[in-house]
């Protein structure tokens, strides 16, 4: 047995406030493509961990129907299907939802591990890099099952709820 194996980590991302990026003649914030591998991989020093990375979708979690829910839930089976575990980046406003919802309709048989951002990913204070890498790290040591890691807590859901006037999420 190798001492240090390589562990994959299956990247699933369906935009959200984590992924918005600034356009400079508009002036506004939206989702477009996928930001997180120039920002997340060319950032982090992961030599133990190859990320697979997939986008899902890239919107605004409020804007997410049942049917992009159902989408979501569908890919996590098939990835859950390679045996590695999950993240999901995924927008703070429905994040609780889509993850109870996950967890009502699929018993996972790998760790599922929900994650987003206030900000940005692109923004300097963005608080998108610490929960990305938490959320990978949790989904290397945690039980299979459904999970909502944010600002270095992990949650299990259903039992955890975003407190706008925190910023945060919290468990309930």
């Amino acid at each position: 047995m190798e001492k240090n194996p390589v562990q994959k980590i299956t990247l699933l991302t369906t935009g959200g406030t984590i992924e918005k990026t600034y356009d400079e003649i508009e002036g506004t914030l939206f989702n477009r493509e996928t930001v997180v591998r120039k920002r997340i991989e060319d950032r982090l020093r992961l030599p133990w961990t190859r990320i697979e990375i997939r986008t899902l979708m890239a919107k605004d979690s409020l804007d997410m129907t049942d049917e992009d829910r159902q989408f979501i839930i569908s890919s996590i089976k098939y990835a859950a299907g390679q045996g590695h575990p999950i993240v999901i980046l995924h927008g703070t406003d429905s994040m609780q939802d889509t993850a109870e919802l996950c967890a009502l309709s699929y018993n996972p048989t790998v760790p599922v591990v929900f994650t987003g951002a206030m900000k940005p990913l692109g923004f300097e204070d963005s608080d998108a890099i610490q929960n990305v890498t938490e959320a990978m790290m949790v989904a290397k040591i945690v039980n299979p099952g459904v999970y909502i890691s944010f600002h270095n807590r992990l949650f299990e859901v259903p039992g955890a709820r975003k407190n706008k006037a925190k910023r945060t999420f919290e468990a309930y």
